[in-house]
């Protein structure tokens, strides 16, 4: 259910294409949320059979006709009553949480490789998101962007509290 909100969030800001939603989620909101085209796909189908967004077949010279959804009045609905229902804790998967637990099973060596590993990968991941963060304008409170910019600084302020709990952890195996 969550996907096809976020997916409706996305069509309330411009109809798209599967295609253009992929490269949304990619570009926008992959800091919190990701999906691959056919999670996408299939959902964007559901939508559309269940009254929530409609689609529209745009022929193009010389190229496949475009498939471009849009929301529906009643894909507005359904998304404004996800966004003033009462937010739920979300049970977190992480698959890398999931090898630290067991991590007791490896060599000291391997567990500190595990680790560093992960340090590199979220200090990129970090450094993408403050360049989203540095390519966007200052948002005011009111402007539709700043809540969007607000998730990202969300985003950017985890990978910063892994990559200290990262270090907390190495530095007691060191």
């Amino acid at each position: 259910m969550i996907l096809a909100r976020l997916i409706l969030g996305l069509l309330s800001l411009a109809p798209m294409t599967g295609y253009d939603l992929k490269k949304h989620f990619d570009a926008t909101i992959s800091h919190f949320w990701n999906a691959d085209k056919a999670q996408i796909y299939r959902t964007l189908e559901s939508l559309v059979r269940d009254g929530f967004a409609a689609v529209e077949t745009v022929e193009q010279a010389g190229y496949p006709a475009r498939q471009v959804h849009r929301i529906t009045d009643a894909g507005h609905e359904a998304l404004a009553e996800w966004l003033t229902s009462a937010p739920q804790p979300d049970a977190e998967r992480n698959a890398f949480l999931g090898r630290v637990f067991f991590a007791s099973q490896l060599k000291d060596a391997d567990a500190r490789k595990l680790l560093a590993a992960r340090r590199d990968a979220a200090t990129q991941y970090l450094a993408g998101l403050q360049e989203q963060l540095a390519g966007q304008r200052a948002a005011p409170v009111g402007d539709p962007r700043y809540f969007r910019v607000a998730t990202l600084r969300n985003g950017i302020r985890h990978a910063q509290a892994e990559l200290e709990w990262l270090q907390e952890i190495e530095g007691e195996l060191a």
